[in-house]
């Protein structure tokens, strides 16, 4: 049985989703399902562009530049080196788009907006916004993940959210506001042009320098817009739902606007109205008080079906949602929405009630594939249940069956969970989903003894395990599910658009949560978001007996290896084509003292491998046993390690890859810098020509 999966309309908008090839005598520009099927010669590859932060608008992390080969990927040299120290730079978080010559990213808490020469690395010119409360009271301050760009009466503009919730679009040539673009607004410093302030169209009355009153809500944003057709739409992000401790908040509802003057064009309502469609889903008028369900992953879209596909999180708190009962659309789900009127065309909740903060943490991946014999256009979602959701991006229906399974019931008062939750029947989960005594270390049965004895107070289950209170009937310290992120922020999902292959990586880990009374966590949070506290709320940052996860005495993990992997899934069929762990088993597993004698095998690192796709191989970034950082060349087609090449310094989140002058980068994100690797180092330039 499929629940709660509704599609609407059938109309599209003619466009084109295009990467930009540049060779010296010819502009090859590819509509979204051919981006690769012409791909040029490597010796006349003079450009290919990065145009968006997941390389383009369907966010496959996949360049056509064939420049670096599995043969040629041991030369690659350190060709630059962007130091963000002046920006306050370093979460590494944000992937830089190249486009028309130039680099574009942004950098450090202030969200600085970088341009950057493509050879050198060297800053070209860099805007900052003007000081606010908003800015200095934001969450999600240094996670800005990259910039929008777009092409307005032939002139580049770059677009961007700040941390303090305003959308600047500037020129990409110099870096001013955008003239005509936006309204003024009223504080000092700000610029008369070039900005608009989002939070006058979300729908609260705010003050411009301090935002929306913190009883109320506050609302950020993680992620830069979109551009499609013309149109910039706008996601968002709001207080962690795990500090929060009162039931008030504001929802986080998408916004669009003109990308050439700004002019405001639609909201949709992340919490709908009464009168719109999934209203019903709010209990006891819930949709009146509380909020999030915000769209904090970065959007995707498809300009020739004229649709934007946005991933939400969960509604205010994580952990519990007693005082909003019922399935809370349009929370934790996929929704298509029309990019000219923000209609919805369709949707899918991947979690009911959500309470075990499944967030989704990534963009859409656009893939075309052969389904049954035929060619579609589909869209796949990773997630945090470490399930690849699959569906038809033109309509909404799944490519495979997704079962709607009874799941356990809450034993916290007040609470009441949706009696089934939806799985895929293919692709298969990529990691084990929920933990038995069987998931548990084996090396040896000491081991395995000692790990059932650290869970013995802690509640195990299948997935979609409940939380628990701290005063439960089983008497347990807490509840302990698994995967807790089995794909997340720090390792987006890529895919080969020529192959219909989608690669994932994920990490085997679990959470450990207490919940306990409002009162009692509202003393502990740094937040007075809302007014009113919630019967039951996380203890995240409790103090005594209920802080902390368990763990196995020797320090080692309590679950099997492997602890992160990566997997190929054919989106054609359905099928896992390989999995293969993450770097190496770090020295502090391999030695330690309690696996003397041992042989574990690869156990991978544990961490998420920031990933491309090329037309010959799969790169991803990770390190050796010995901590050494490395990039790796994997076959597509079997998984088999091809080349390896040591680096300076640790990649997160992401890499991407563009050809310049005849010479192809890859650039890491290495915490506060950006580090650019080519096959001919510094002298890339000069050996190119």
């Amino acid at each position: 049985m499929i629940k709660k999966h509704v599609g609407s309309g059938d109309s599209r908008q003619p466009a084109s989703n295009r990467w930009r090839s540049l060779t010296r005598s010819l502009l090859t520009a590819l509509p979204l399902g051919l981006w690769v099927a012409a791909t040029s010669p490597v010796q006349a590859q003079d450009t290919v562009e990065w145009t968006h932060l997941g390389g383009n608008a369907a966010h496959t992390r996949y360049t056509p530049a064939t420049n670096i080969t599995p043969d040629n990927f041991s030369e690659l040299k350190e060709a630059w080196v962007w130091d963000g120290a002046s920006f306050a730079a370093a979460s590494g978080r944000s992937t830089p788009s190249y486009v028309d010559g130039k680099l574009f990213t942004v950098a450090g808490p202030r969200r600085h907006v970088i341009a950057m020469d493509p050879e050198t690395g060297e800053t070209l010119w860099s805007y900052r916004e003007p000081n606010t409360f908003r800015w200095e009271y934001s969450m999600r301050q240094d996670y800005g993940k990259g910039v929008a760009y777009a092409e307005v009466d032939g002139k580049g503009v770059v677009y961007i959210i700040s941390p303090a919730f305003f959308l600047t679009a500037l020129d990409a040539d110099t870096g001013a506001p955008l003239p005509g673009f936006g309204a003024p607004v009223p504080i000092d410093g700000f610029p008369q042009t070039g900005v608009i302030d989002l939070l006058a169209h979300m729908g609260h009355d705010h003050d411009p320098y301090y935002g929306i009153p913190k009883e109320v809500g506050f609302v950020t944003s993680s992620s830069p817009p979109i551009v499609v057709n013309g149109v910039v739409v706008v996601g968002n992000s709001a207080e962690q739902g795990y500090n929060q401790s009162r039931i008030e908040n504001i929802p986080g509802d998408i916004l669009a606007f003109d990308a050439k003057t700004g002019d405001f064009k639609w909201k949709f309502n992340v919490i709908p109205r009464p009168g719109e469609f999934g209203h019903e889903t709010w209990e006891n008028d819930a949709w009146q008080y509380t909020g999030d369900v915000s769209p904090w992953a970065p959007l995707s879209a498809d300009p020739e079906l004229g649709l934007v596909y946005v991933a939400t999180n969960p509604p205010t708190v994580d952990y519990y949602g007693g005082f909003s009962p019922g399935d809370n659309l349009f929370g934790t789900s996929l929704i298509a929405l029309d990019v000219n009127t923000g209609e919805r065309r369709w949707h899918f909740q991947l979690v009911h009630h959500d309470v075990w903060n499944y967030d989704i943490p990534t963009a859409p991946i656009l893939i075309d594939v052969t389904h049954n014999g035929q060619k579609i256009k589909a869209v796949a979602q990773a997630t945090k249940q470490a399930m690849l959701f699959a569906f038809n991006r033109e309509t909404g229906e799944p490519l495979w069956p997704i079962e709607e399974r009874p799941v356990p019931e809450s034993l916290v008062p007040g609470e009441k969970l949706s009696p089934t939750q939806p799985f895929q029947t293919k692709p298969l989960p990529y990691e084990p989903g929920g933990l038995s005594e069987d998931d548990l270390i084996d090396f040896t049965p000491e081991m395995r003894a000692q790990a059932i004895a650290a869970l013995e107070d802690w509640q195990i289950g299948p997935l979609y395990n409940p939380p628990l209170h701290r005063d439960n009937p089983l008497g347990k310290r807490g509840a302990f599910w698994c995967p807790s992120g089995g794909s997340n922020i720090t390792g987006p999902a890529v895919a080969d658009p020529v192959a219909g292959v989608v690669f994932v990586t994920s990490r085997m880990g679990c959470s450990a949560n207490q919940l306990l009374p409002g009162e009692e966590a509202d003393l502990r949070y740094m937040t007075d978001n809302g007014t009113t506290t919630t019967g039951v709320t996380p203890a995240r940052y409790a103090n005594g007996p209920g802080a902390g996860a368990p763990r196995h005495p020797t320090g080692l993990p309590l679950w099997k290896p492997p602890y992160s992997r990566i997997t190929a899934i054919d989106l054609n069929t359905g099928e896992h084509l390989w999995m293969i762990p993450v770097g190496e088993t770090p020295d502090r597993i391999k030695n330690n003292p309690a696996l003397a004698g041992i042989d574990i095998g690869n156990t991978g690192s544990g961490s998420h491998a920031p990933m491309l796709v090329t037309p010959s191989m799969l790169v991803y970034a990770d390190a050796i046993s010995d901590g050494t950082p490395h990039i790796f060349a994997v076959d597509k087609a079997t998984g088999r390690e091809l080349a390896r090449v040591p680096v300076s310094k640790d990649s997160g989140y992401g890499m991407m890859s563009y050809v310049h002058k005849g010479e192809q980068y890859i650039v890491l994100q290495t915490g506060s810098t950006l580090t650019a690797m080519s096959l001919h180092g510094p002298v890339a330039a000069a050996a190119a020509h």
